[in-house]
């Protein structure tokens, strides 16, 4: 599974986007500016092969979460949820390479 420690810290959040795969998901970590101007961390997770911008919106699922360390630590867990609740969609996407 996911862990914390293999994530980038909000310093890096506030400038960059993180982007890593798990096992045929692929998944990204950036800040968001929401319309009351509310900074949030939002946290994709989407199938391989493509990547972000290469991959229908429809297959991707999405949540915010506040932006910081806490708002990283509920992402990771809501990647690790995800990866449980659909995993075989994850290991038809991998395609058996791992």
């Amino acid at each position: 599974m996911l862990e914390l420690k293999d994530f980038m810290p909000i310093n890096f959040l506030k400038k960059e986007k993180f982007t890593g795969s798990f096992k045929g998901m692929r998944f990204r970590m950036e800040k968001f500016e929401g319309e009351n101007e509310e900074t949030a961390l939002a946290v994709t997770a989407w199938p391989e092969p493509y990547g972000f911008d290469a991959t229908p919106q429809e297959e991707k699922e999405r949540k915010l979460f506040s932006f910081d360390a806490d708002g990283i630590a509920q992402g990771v867990d809501w990647l690790n949820e995800q990866y449980k609740t659909q995993e075989e969609r994850w290991k038809r996407a991998d395609g058996g390479w791992r």
